[in-house]
């Protein structure tokens, strides 16, 4: 089990839009960072509608609704998929648990607070949209991902969010990750179109995290249930988000 008394990175992944690959990439930087020997948390935002258990092939007996609505010892809900990857399940199919209220996000923070001292570093895989719950874990983070690919509706839905969190809770710090490109150009020339505009109308720079090409294994990697990082190590994407990681673990020198 992971020791305690750690300052965490801790780490939102978001997209705005669903259908981005979010998920899958958060799983894959997660196993990217346990197997530098850091000790990683994945938390699955998406509260009723949780994924995470699926693509890494586990039965989830204990969720973060049994912590919030029981009482359940949080420590007790983690799943440690390997000796430095732990998972706090969501639950699927609840939709009460879509939205929850300040009162519910309160107990939530208090939840996260006693446990991310075990950990090194703590991804959040919010839920797609703006709804209250991605909202409030992008809050609660200490740094800010946007997940887009260079769809239109992606780069809009990933800047409404980003406006968002910067003009109604005050963020001001965006790492950006290009998801699925054809050509670092494009996730370049993505990245730039979005940092202009909001340079432009919110007064912030967003910093480009890196992208990750587009790659059958990782597509055959969701079917399998298996990390790509994993399955596929030698990949074009596994080796993109190798670099990744290795950006994030620079955060720890911040």
């Amino acid at each position: 089990m992971a020791k305690e008394s750690k300052t965490p990175v801790i780490l939102s992944l978001s997209s705005g839009k669903g259908g981005v690959g979010k998920t899958s990439l958060t799983v894959n930087l997660a196993c990217a960072l346990a197997q530098k020997g850091s000790q990683v948390l994945v938390v699955d935002g998406d509260m009723a509608l949780a994924n995470v258990d699926v693509l890494l092939r586990f039965t989830a007996h204990k969720t973060i609704r049994d912590v919030l609505e029981r009482g359940e010892d949080p420590m007790k809900a983690v799943i440690f998929v390997e000796p430095n990857l732990g998972v706090l399940p969501a639950s699927s199919g609840v939709p009460e648990m879509v939205d929850l209220g300040p009162a519910e996000h309160v107990l939530l923070g208090n939840i996260l607070s006693s446990i991310v001292g075990h950990f090194d570093y703590v991804l959040l895989d919010t839920a797609a949209g703006i709804g209250s719950s991605v909202l409030w874990l992008n809050t609660f983070a200490t740094h800010n991902g946007v997940v887009v690919t260079s769809d239109p509706t992606s780069i809009t839905d990933a800047y409404a969010l980003i406006k968002i969190l910067s003009r109604e809770y005050g963020r001001k710090r965006f790492f950006l990750i290009l998801n699925s490109v054809a050509t670092p150009q494009e996730g370049q020339q993505t990245f730039d179109a979005i940092a202009r505009v909001a340079e432009q109308f919110l007064g912030i720079q967003p910093q480009y995290l890196g992208c990750v090409p587009r790659d059958n294994v990782v597509l055959k990697a969701v079917q399998e249930q298996l990390p790509f990082v994993k399955g596929a190590p030698r990949s074009k994407a596994a080796e993109a988000v190798v670099e990744l990681a290795e950006r994030i673990r620079r955060f720890k020198r911040e």
